[in-house]
């Protein structure tokens, strides 16, 4: 990681790397492309990698000040997912008890 990528930029306690990532997800649907073709291309790490530092950097109160309503919204689409896999999950479980 460069000294750029990890230095937090004063004015927004976000490094580098942070801003950009939450500024792809703001900005991807302008993208040519499947997203994990542009977070390949992009960000050079695997999606799984890629969603790993998303979820880290949106539970950062810097990025809820950097844009709140983008990190809210992140934050809404991560609860649902993980909230349906979980139900998911559950009704698997029982089908597979009954």
């Amino acid at each position: 990681m460069s000294e750029n990528e990890s230095a937090s930029h004063p004015a927004t306690g976000l490094s580098e790397r942070d801003k950009t990532i939450l500024d792809f997800e703001r900005e991807w649907t302008r993208h040519v492309g499947a997203k994990e073709e542009a977070i390949s291309s992009q960000f050079r790490v695997s999606s799984a990698r890629y969603y790993q530092m998303l979820n880290a950097v949106i539970d950062t109160p810097a990025a809820v000040r950097y844009d709140p309503m983008l990190v809210s919204r992140l934050r809404r689409t991560r609860d649902n997912r993980t909230r349906t896999v979980r139900t998911t999950t559950s009704l698997h479980d029982e089908e597979l008890t009954d």
